[in-house]
């Protein structure tokens, strides 16, 4: 899946936002995730799932530094991300399903964090960029 020009520009302009507060707005996302949909904590069994936990700060901060880090390399995201796909795939088994939902409430986390930014069209790149890196990190499930 390729992005747009404007969709990069989009995707890098709210990312310098995100970029600030990795670990609050990570651990929301988590949060959210949890609480809409409980058969995602299958996998954080060993996690304090409370809000503002240390386990769900840490893990927030490395799932959107992640997406960060691909956001950095919008050109060649796949390599970026290569590491982690291998990961999730051969290690963890995680339901591809949840990379989804996953999305879903990283943008309802900023949606509300940044209304102003957050208009449709950044939605929509965010929309299409979240899901090319869904899938990139399924691209390796067998």
């Amino acid at each position: 899946m390729t992005l747009s020009d404007a969709e990069k520009a989009a995707v890098l302009s709210l990312w310098s936002k995100v970029s600030g507060d990795l670990e609050g707005l990570g651990a929301e996302a988590l949060e959210r995730l949890f609480k809409s949909y409980p058969q995602s904590r299958t996998y954080f069994s060993h996690f304090d799932v409370q809000h503002g936990s240390a386990d769900l700060r840490r893990h927030g901060a490395k799932v959107l530094g992640a997406i960060g880090e691909a956001a950095n390399h919008l050109d060649n995201f796949e390599y970026a991300l290569s590491k982690l796909s291998d990961l999730h795939a051969y290690n963890l088994r995680v339901d591809p399903g949840n990379f989804k939902l996953l999305s879903h409430s990283i943008q309802t986390v900023l949606a509300s964090h940044f209304p102003e930014e957050f208009t449709p069209e950044t939605h929509a790149a965010w929309d299409k960029y979240l899901a090319a890196v869904s899938a990139v990190l399924v691209s390796k499930y067998r």
